[in-house]
């Protein structure tokens, strides 16, 4: 049965389990609180541009685009540099960099948050060294930004930059070019691509994030996002919001189609010429291996040190406590006592099965969805939408849609599966385009079936990349805060909905409590990705 259907049909068979996911837990939605929206408006079509006729409102989206193109502009500025370096030198520390380099990416947006407070905020530590409080300016969620996608633009740089011809750029050299003109003449064409794929990745991230920019944003400086949360958790202006939200999602899905047309021009097979890294000689290499090093250190490492500390200090006075009643204690909230309090153990345990279902759930789908999507550019791009649509808009579609449903985990699972699934079609589709059309031929010429050719050659290949892709969405359902914050019953509260409810609170005990249920999420996340994660970040499949 399997040898009479063409692959075209194949591959549309497969894509309709991801697709219906989409349309059920996406589409749907999306489009019943697009309806409410247009009930609940008594303007007709001219609501449509209501938006760009109110100055608050277009100073949120006017914010949210220049945020987000200041973000890009900034992570090529550093990225570019720091991934030459990488891509060039061999040192010692070197390995240990690239698989700290994605740390930042993995760590929950809601600890990254806490981490930029922890350096930067009115109670910071550099603040309180005699540093400038950054609070309520734009810098604080521009720092963020940095920090968070600062590792992707690095990575995709260094990987492009291996692929670099040796040939070709000594070649370059042997005619009398220097080696700035042998960059700019060789190295870049190769590595654009890449990095102008990255940086469209960037944007939808700083365009379309909630996290950050609830925490870092302030009033004066929140974005479209969290302006589209306060109109329907808040104030009940359904109409007004889904207005917002379908400007939010036309704008960021020219940003994912320019994404996935890139990235379908990547795929190329690796070079057998790669030229090879060597020893920094002499005082100017060595500094720019340093300044490297120190640029991560500042923009990556240092608000997760921050949360380190930050929580190790709000330990203290439970450890003074313990030696009877002193100056040092007291509170039975403060220190390590709030890991063992039955809100945090419950929350624990709910965030580990959520995580675990959903990653379970958005690995068949990511599969199914990249398999069907290797020829299709519009499949291609239908992998975005769960970053196209804001995720505020999917909860409260949700409700809308499946009130019925609402009081079921099922529901909050499909969600956390929906945000993490991309990852996993994503890192299995670009495995994809990578691997030889050989293999796959010479199964086939041998006798093998489709389904036994994917198990015995497509699959093993695969599995690094599907690692790596399950990795992520290890990483991101457990940090997942925007869909919690509106699905989540009181009694399904995570880690990432207790942190946002203890800021909430007045108190230093409650921003201790935070800050170090901040480092158990952080610690979570970590070791979800070097559990799943093949060893070495840059592992490719072996023939």
């Amino acid at each position: 049965m399997a040898r009479a259907l063409s692959p075209r049909l194949r591959a549309g068979l497969v894509a309709l389990g991801p697709l219906a996911f989409l349309l059920l837990v996406l589409v749907a939605p999306a489009l019943r609180l697009l309806q409410e929206a247009w009930l609940g408006s008594d303007q007709g079509l001219s609501a449509l541009w209501a938006p760009w006729q109110d100055a608050y409102l277009r100073w949120r989206m006017a914010w949210s685009f220049l945020q987000a193109a200041i973000t890009c502009l900034l992570a090529l500025a550093l990225g570019l540099p720091i991934s030459w370096v990488l891509a060039r030198f061999a040192f010692a520390g070197r390995a240990l960099v690239l698989h700290a380099l994605m740390l930042p990416f993995v760590v929950p947006t809601l600890v990254a948050a806490m981490g930029v407070l922890a350096l930067l905020g009115p109670q910071g530590l550099l603040t309180r060294l005699g540093g400038p409080d950054l609070q309520g300016t734009p810098w604080l969620l521009l720092y963020g930004n940095l920090f968070f996608n600062l590792c992707v633009v690095v990575r995709a740089g260094t990987d492009a930059l291996a692929q670099v011809s040796a040939t070709r750029l000594a070649a370059a050299r042997s005619l009398g070019a220097t080696p700035w003109r042998a960059f700019w003449r060789i190295e870049w064409p190769a590595v654009a691509p890449w990095l102008m794929s990255a940086l469209c990745l960037v944007f939808l991230y700083c365009f379309a994030g909630f996290g950050l920019a609830l925490v870092l944003g302030g009033q004066a400086y929140a974005t479209a996002e969290v302006e589209i949360y306060t109109l329907v958790a808040h104030e009940l202006q359904l109409g007004q919001a889904g207005v917002l939200s379908l400007w939010m999602m036309a704008l960021t899905l020219l940003a994912a189609l320019a994404y996935a047309a890139i990235e379908r021009n990547l795929a190329t097979p690796a070079r057998a010429d790669r030229l090879p890294r060597r020893t920094p000689h002499g005082i100017w290499q060595w500094l720019a291996v340093a300044a490297a090093l120190l640029a991560l250190a500042v923009v990556c490492a240092a608000p997760l040190l921050a949360i380190a500390w930050k929580a190790l200090g709000a330990a203290l006075p439970a450890l003074d406590a313990s030696q009877g009643p002193g100056p040092g204690g007291g509170d039975a909230n403060a220190g390590w006592r709030v890991l063992l309090e039955e809100d945090t153990l419950l929350a624990l345990w709910n965030t580990l099965r959520f995580s675990v279902s959903a990653v379970l759930l958005a690995t068949v789908l990511g599969l199914a969805h990249a398999l069907a999507a290797r020829r299709s550019l519009l499949l291609r791009t239908l992998v975005f939408l769960p970053f196209v649509v804001s995720p505020v808009m999917v909860a409260f579609g949700l409700l809308l849609l499946y009130p019925a449903w609402a009081g079921n985990a099922g529901l909050l699972v499909a969600a956390y599966a929906l945000v993490a699934y991309p990852f996993v079609a994503k890192s299995l589709a670009s495995a994809l385009d990578s691997m030889p059309a050989r293999y796959h031929d010479a199964a086939r010429s041998l006798g093998a079936s489709p389904w036994r050719t994917f198990w015995r050659v497509t699959l093993p290949l695969l599995r690094p990349a599907l690692r790596r892709g399950m990795a992520f969405a290890a990483a991101t359902a457990v940090g997942e805060f925007a869909v919690t914050l509106f699905l989540s019953r009181p009694e399904w509260a995570t880690l990432t909905t207790l942190i946002y409810q203890r800021l909430g609170r007045p108190g230093a005990a409650n921003l201790d409590a935070a800050m170090l249920l901040a480092c158990v999420l952080m610690c979570m996340a970590l070791a979800a990705f070097a559990l799943i994660e093949p060893s070495d970040p840059h592992e490719e499949p072996h023939a």
